[in-house]
C-alpha cells in the first residue's frame, strides 16, 4: 500500500458530498446525461426488481414476461407456487422469490390502493419507504428504485455496483448495502434528477470499469480521486462486501 495517502473517506461530510458531485459530473461525459423518466410502470418496476436479485437484466425481463403470461395479478396470486416458480425460473432462486412475490401481491391487493401505487407520489418519503419495505420480499433497494424511477422521490437506490464504486472512491466507509443507503443519501442533494443520473451512471461504471474483480483502473476516469486506486497503487483487489 502507498504510505501517507490522504483518503477521501477520512474527510468531513461536506467534502465527501463535493466528491459525489464531482463523480456525477465526471461520469456524465462517459455515459451521458440521464433524464429522469419512468422506464416501466410501477408494478412492473416493483416485481422486476424483486426478480433482479442475483440475476442478469435479460433473465429478469424473461422471467417477468413469463410470469405475466400466467394472467393478471389476481391470477398470479391464485396460481400454485410451483407454477409461479417455474414461470420465473430464469431468475435465480425462483423457489424463494415465487412465494414472496405472491405474498407481496396479496398485501397490495388487500391494501386501500390495491395494485395502484400512485398514492406514493404524495405520501411522505419516510412513509412511502415503510409501505413498500413492509411488503414481503421488498427491501430498501427495491423500494428506492420504485420511488425514484416512477415517482421522482428524493431517494437513492444502492445496488451492488453503486455500493462498490462509492466505497472504493471513498465517499463512504465500508459498510453493508442497507447502511450505505442512509450514508449516501445523507451526503446527496434532495434532487431526484441528480440522484437518478448518479445512480444509473454509477451502475454502468460498476458494470463496465469498476468491476468486482480485476477492475480496469487504468482507464477509469475516477482514478485521480479514488481511495482504492491510491491505496493499492492502481492494483485494486477484488471486492469483498
Amino acid at each position: 500500500m502507498t504510505a501517507d495517502v490522504a483518503l477521501n473517506v477520512a474527510r468531513p461530510e461536506p467534502e465527501r458530498a463535493d466528491l459525489l458531485v464531482w463523480v456525477k459530473n465526471t461520469l456524465r461525459p462517459e455515459y451521458g446525461e440521464r433524464p429522469l423518466s419512468p422506464r416501466r410502470d410501477p408494478m412492473h418496476e416493483l416485481v422486476s426488481t424483486i426478480l433482479s436479485q442475483r440475476t442478469t437484466h435479460a433473465d429478469e425481463e424473461a422471467a417477468y414476461h413469463e410470469l405475466r403470461g400466467l394472467g393478471d395479478w389476481d391470477a398470479i396470486i391464485a396460481a400454485p407456487v410451483e407454477t409461479v416458480a417455474h414461470a420465473i425460473r430464469r431468475s435465480n432462486y425462483p423457489e424463494s422469490k415465487a412465494p414472496r412475490i405472491q405474498q407481496a401481491l396479496v398485501a397490495l391487493r388487500d391494501s386501500p390502493g390495491g395494485y395502484d401505487l400512485d398514492f406514493l407520489r404524495e405520501l411522505p418519503v419516510k412513509d412511502a419507504l415503510k409501505f413498500l419495505t413492509d411488503l414481503p420480499g421488498v427491501g430498501i433497494k427495491t423500494a428506492s428504485l420504485v420511488l425514484l424511477f416512477n415517482y421522482a422521490r428524493p431517494v437513492f437506490p444502492v445496488d451492488t455496483h453503486v455500493h462498490r464504486v462509492t466505497t472504493r472512491v471513498g465517499a463512504i466507509p465500508k459498510m453493508g448495502e442497507q447502511a450505505a443507503h442512509r450514508a449516501l443519501l445523507k451526503l446527496l442533494p434532495p434532487d431526484p434528477p441528480f440522484l437518478y443520473e448518479l445512480h444509473v451512471n454509477l451502475l454502468r461504471h460498476g458494470q463496465r470499469v469498476c468491476s468486482w474483480t480485476a477492475p480496469k483502473c487504468g482507464v477509469c476516469v475516477l482514478r485521480e480521486r479514488c481511495d482504492a486506486y491510491a491505496v493499492y497503487d492502481g492494483r485494486v483487489p477484488s471486492w469483498k462486501a
